[in-house]
């Protein structure tokens, strides 16, 4: 049990605030007006659309899964007020959307804003306390950190720009701005996975149905009902036919928690035990020390990337032999896809024969991390469902700006004890999983398996290998192309970061701009030391 101070701060709570910025005028006749278009001889409009179309058509193609009429309509939301765990449990938990998120690497948070459930609903008056309390604390803790950390990272950045007293005053200030941003990333890693974040998100018709239909399998079934709900109502206030007509509820059974019960049940594992910490001790044994494990690849895939390029080309194997294939492919000297900063991989024909060698790789990084990496959405992964994989034990990620500073690193051990006697301590008073577990830290670990194609790893690679990359990201690709380089060393070297890729090729060598890291990588990577 937590016995420390009760923090005097408050902490700031309100609803989710969804707003509707920009909508389709009529998405449901729009949708009838596409279907209607497959068979007919000219395009029709959606203000030809029937009534007895909208029955006959609406129905035949919403229940016979013909969904992509009603993917054509769009919506853009405006989200306030919604926990960083519903956004990475559930929001991005999938590839169909797109998001502008506000960056808690960049923008320091003063104010201790939090997603509080009700306490009518979910705990009682002293849950309560001691779940605002956690909160209170470990914003204490991220202003702490934030003023131990700057120092060191102001002395690194000094060193790689060789600034002194005597530099330019601009110099200077910029120095110090970079500082205090090096500082504010790594101190948000105590930050609780309960914290507010805003953001613009945009997603199709048929996605929103899925949301809804699906709000129950995340974490967060709760906010996920309270927030896709609200985005509903903005839609039927638009068109109330778009969701009125099929009457779809959101699922209440779901296997993923049908089959846990099942298994504890069968093995007598008693309501409050964590069957999580074996998995844990499972997982990270396979991963022998890396941030990210090859556990699977295409064992063909040169031979098969090098016909399908010679597919695309026309061109036979005496013609074009599989070295020449992957060095055209993949050499930015001799293909100017690999120097587009617009990734039109997808795009073009020869780029696309990469789509046929895959590799899955198993990988830890922390919460914050992976609510960055999964934005990769054309690398998916299998991402744990916390409530049913929690550990009693501190199971957390430290970044390295922490390994130079004892009294910050103490400060950041201590918060995550603390983080996690509250969330053991709310769950030993019976508060439900799903609430108790937005009290852990952004530095919780996140285990999970990802694959892609060449095609999309080459894209993330490139953006994930700059220094400018979130550090545990950055980690988890120069792990793998490292074990890309063991299993297929002929592809591995046109792969790196943009300035690695454009040195020697064209101007700019880094397309950074004015966030050029400083160091300059093209000369030495792979193994050059990235500091910061």
């Amino acid at each position: 049990m937590f016995d420390g101070a009760p923090p005097g701060e408050l902490i700031e709570s309100a609803p989710p605030r969804v707003t509707l910025r920009n909508a389709f005028a009529h998405p449901f006749d729009s949708a009838i007006a596409a279907a209607r278009t497959c068979y007919a001889p000219r395009l029709i409009g959606p203000e030809e659309i029937t009534e007895k179309q909208r029955v006959n058509i609406g129905a035949a193609t919403f229940y016979s899964g013909h969904h992509t009429v009603y993917q054509h309509a769009h919506f853009e939301f405006g989200l306030e007020n919604v926990s960083r765990q519903f956004v990475w449990s559930f929001l991005h938990a999938h590839p169909f959307y797109n998001s502008e998120q506000q960056s808690q690497r960049y923008v320091r948070l003063d104010r201790a804003q939090a997603y509080v459930p009700p306490v009518d609903l979910y705990f009682n008056q002293q849950c309560r306390e001691i779940y605002e309390q956690a909160i209170a604390r470990a914003w204490n803790y991220y202003r702490e950190l934030s003023a131990l950390l700057i120092g060191n990272a102001r002395t690194i950045l000094n060193e790689i720009w060789h600034v002194s007293s005597m530099s330019n005053p601009k110099r200077l200030q910029k120095i110090e701005r970079s500082a205090e941003k090096r500082a504010i990333e790594i101190a948000r890693y105590v930050l609780p996975v309960a914290a507010f974040t805003t953001m613009v998100h945009t997603i199709s018709g048929i996605v929103l149905h899925r949301l809804w239909r699906m709000s129950a399998a995340s974490d967060t079934p709760s906010e996920a009902r309270a927030v896709i709900g609200a985005m509903v109502a903005h839609v039927k206030e638009i068109d109330a036919q778009f969701f009125e007509r099929f009457g779809t509820e959101p699922l209440e059974e779901l296997p993923e928690w049908a089959d846990r019960s099942a298994v504890a049940h069968e093995k007598n594992i008693a309501a409050n035990s964590n069957p999580g910490e074996a998995f844990v001790r499972e997982f990270d044994a396979k991963l022998a020390g890396k941030t990210s494990r090859l556990v699977d690849y295409s064992a063909n895939a040169m031979r098969v990337m090098a016909e399908s390029y010679r597919a695309v080309a026309g061109l036979t194997a005496s013609q074009c032999p599989d070295a020449e294939a992957i060095d055209r492919l993949l050499n930015p000297a001799r293909n100017l896809y690999r120097l587009e900063t617009l990734n039109v991989g997808v795009h073009a024909p020869a780029m696309r024969a990469l789509q046929h060698a895959n590799y899955t790789f198993a990988k830890k990084i922390s919460h914050t991390a992976d609510s960055q990496d999964q934005r990769h959405r054309m690398v998916p992964g299998s991402r744990p469902l916390l409530t049913l994989a929690d550990t009693r034990e501190p199971d957390y990620i430290t970044p390295m700006l922490l390994a130079n500073n004892p009294r910050a690193k103490e400060v950041y051990e201590r918060a995550m004890l603390d983080a996690w006697a509250a969330k053991n301590q709310l769950l030993d008073l019976g508060v439900s999983p799903e609430i108790a577990l937005y009290l852990l830290p952004n530095a919780k670990s996140i285990r999970l398996y990802e694959s892609g194609s060449l095609l999309h790893l080459l894209h993330k690679w490139t953006m994930r290998t700059c220094f400018n990359a979130q550090e545990e990201i950055y980690q988890a690709s120069m792990d793998e192309l490292a074990q890309l380089r063991e299993v297929h060393p002929e592809l591995t070297r046109y792969i790196g970061p943009p300035c690695h890729i454009r040195a020697g090729i064209t101007t700019p060598i880094c397309t950074e701009g004015s966030h050029f890291c400083g160091i300059k990588v093209w000369l030495d990577f792979p193994n050059i030391t990235r500091r910061i």
